[in-house]
């Protein structure tokens, strides 16, 4: 076996927050209670809501907040994401923290969700982290997991959990729940996604194995989700295949042909042909006469 052991925080989240000390407080209380918990994962923007303005650089003052507290407890942290300024550019960042209270690394969203997350730069790099003697983690900041190149990107990089920070307040989140379970089975790994409630989402987070198996769907209210998981059951199911039958992966790998859509500079006439990339206009969604130009 290899048990390592993670929870969720899915928390209640207001824009425009300040002080870290009532979170600090719930993390305390979380350790407190559970002390076997290895790894913490919050949902995305959680700690500093979604105002610009809130954007840091990092290394910067949150950052440094959040390395302490990692220390404090010796445990990993995957604090959800935080606005990160860089000169003129704005990305929104995952940070890594060991349980040293050291940033392994930090993953820049790669698909902020345009046309609603206006301002964000997107990231180009795909942030895969080892848990020494446990395995191989991947980051995937909510909308990143819509494309799942994404998904297939971290686990051809070894990834055997994705860990996926989210914030989805709107009314595709039924969608998402079966997206985390083909990511889980398509990919055969662990896909474990927490989202925040309040301004921070519609909670509903879900933990999912290599068999796109429900391991715990949350409620609509605050909640910790401490749960112990064994990546053994990603080798074996890349083994002999999902449930005995499908090697996805395998057949990924053997492949006689190459995808030419992802061939430098090629264009798709059909994905041309959709047009801009911007909010509907009134009327526009359901293909209706007055749309503006």
């Amino acid at each position: 076996m290899r048990p390592f052991a993670i929870a969720g925080m899915q928390l209640e989240v207001r824009q425009n927050l300040g002080s870290l000390d009532a979170f600090e407080e719930k993390l305390d209380r979380l350790v407190a209670n559970f002390p076997w918990v290895q790894m913490v994962l919050l949902s995305e923007l959680c700690l500093r809501g979604q105002n610009l303005q809130s954007a840091e650089p990092m290394p910067g003052p949150t950052e440094a907040d959040l390395c302490r507290m990692a220390a404090k407890h010796g445990i990993w942290f995957v604090p959800g994401s935080l606005y990160e300024q860089v000169g003129e550019t704005i990305y929104n960042t995952t940070p890594v923290i060991d349980p040293e209270g050291r940033v392994v690394g930090r993953h820049r969203k790669l698909f902020p969700f345009v046309p609603y997350e206006t301002g964000v730069t997107a990231g180009s790099e795909p942030l895969v982290f080892d848990v020494p003697d446990v395995g191989r983690f991947g980051i995937s900041i909510c909308y990143d997991m819509w494309f799942p190149e994404t998904s297939r990107w971290l686990v051809s990089m070894g990834a055997e959990v994705i860990l996926r920070p989210a914030l989805t307040d709107t009314i595709d989140r039924e969608i998402e729940l079966a997206m985390v379970r083909a990511t889980a089975a398509q990919n055969q790994c662990f896909v474990l996604d927490v989202n925040g409630l309040g301004d921070g989402g519609v909670g509903r987070s879900i933990f999912v194995g290599p068999a796109g198996d429900v391991l715990y769907e949350a409620s609509t209210h605050p909640e910790d989700i401490p749960m112990e998981i064994d990546l053994d059951r990603v080798t074996r199911s890349r083994e002999i295949g999902l449930r005995g039958l499908g090697q996805p992966l395998k057949s990924f790998r053997d492949r006689t042909f190459d995808f030419p859509q992802y061939a430098p500079g090629h264009r798709s006439e059909a994905l041309d042909a959709l047009g801009p990339l911007r909010k509907p206009h009134r009327g526009s969604a359901a293909g209706l006469r007055g749309v503006r130009p």
